[in-house]
C-alpha cells in the first residue's frame, strides 16, 4: 500500500480577467486619488470587456490541450471577476466549476477602494505601522494580513487535497491569494515571499503550474504565464504598481 499523501497531480493557478476594478485602480494611481472610482461592492466587480477576452483565450488555450491533460475539476473564488474567468475559461470543457470562499480575494478592512496615497494620507498611523511590520503580517483595520490569507489556504488544501487526489485541478483566484499559494507549496520564507512579490506582479488570466513529482510534494514547473494571452493577440495587464497598494 502507498503512503503517499492524498494530493492533485496537477494545480493551475490562474488570476481573475482584467476587472473594472483594475481598470479604476489604474486610473486612481495614475492620477494621484485616494479612493476608487467604484459603485460596486467588492465582491461583485465585473470583468472589463478585456478581461472577458483574456478569460475566452485561457479557455481557447485549455480546450486546445489534448484531453488527458485538461483540467477536471475547477474551484473558483465567489467573487465575480473570479467566478466570470473560471466560467468563461472552462465553457469548452466537460467540467463543473465550484466556488469555495477560501479563495475569496484579500479583505481590506477599512481601506477597502482606497488607494495607497489615499491610506499615507487619511490613516498617516495605519501606513506606519504597515512599514513597521511589514506587507506580510500587516493587518488593515477590520481586514486581513497575507499570514491571514495563508490560513485559509492551508485549510483548503487539507480538504480539497483529498477531494481531488489525482486530478488535474484549475483554481481561479485573486493575486495576493496566488503568491500566498506559492508561500504556502513552497515552504517560502516571508523574505523569500516579498522579495518575489516585489520582482513580477501576477498578471491577468495568467497560468501558475504545478505538478505532483516523485517525492509526493507540488513542485513549481511555470510562474505567471502569460503565453496563451499573446499567441492569441490578448492584452496582457497587471497591477501598475504592488509598492501602491495597502
Amino acid at each position: 500500500m502507498s503512503d503517499r499523501e492524498p494530493a492533485p497531480s496537477v494545480v493551475w493557478l490562474v488570476r481573475h480577467g482584467e476587472s473594472i476594478g483594475n481598470v479604476a485602480d489604474a486610473h486612481a494611481q495614475k492620477a494621484g486619488a485616494g479612493r476608487l472610482e467604484l459603485d460596486v461592492r467588492d465582491p461583485d466587480v465585473p470583468l472589463s470587456d478585456t478581461g472577458r477576452a483574456q478569460a475566452e483565450a485561457l479557455g481557447r488555450h485549455l480546450a486546445s490541450l489534448p484531453e488527458d491533460e485538461r483540467p477536471t475539476a475547477v474551484l473558483s473564488s465567489p467573487f465575480a471577476r473570479a467566478l466570470t474567468t473560471a466560467q468563461l475559461a472552462t465553457a469548452g470543457l466537460d467540467v463543473r466549476v465550484r466556488t469555495d470562499e477560501r479563495l475569496r480575494e484579500r479583505d481590506f478592512g477599512a481601506f477597502d477602494g482606497m488607494t495607497g496615497a489615499g491610506i499615507r494620507e487619511q490613516f498617516p498611523d495605519e501606513a506606519g505601522r504597515r512599514d513597521l511590520l511589514g506587507k506580510f503580517y500587516y493587518r488593515p483595520p477590520g481586514g486581513e494580513s497575507w499570514a491571514d490569507v495563508a490560513l485559509r489556504i492551508r485549510s483548503l488544501l487539507a480538504t480539497e487535497a483529498l477531494r481531488h487526489d489525482c486530478e488535474r485541478l484549475l483554481v481561479v483566484a485573486h493575486q495576493a491569494v496566488i503568491m500566498v499559494f506559492r508561500y504556502v507549496l513552497e515552504e517560502l520564507t516571508e523574505q523569500q515571499l516579498l522579495a518575489v512579490d516585489k520582482e513580477q506582479q501576477v498578471a491577468n488570466a495568467s497560468l501558475t503550474r504545478y505538478e505532483l513529482n516523485g517525492g509526493g510534494d507540488l513542485e513549481l514547473v511555470s510562474f505567471n504565464d502569460v503565453d496563451h494571452l499573446v499567441e492569441r493577440d490578448e492584452e496582457v495587464t497587471e497591477e501598475p504598481d504592488a509598492a501602491q497598494h495597502p
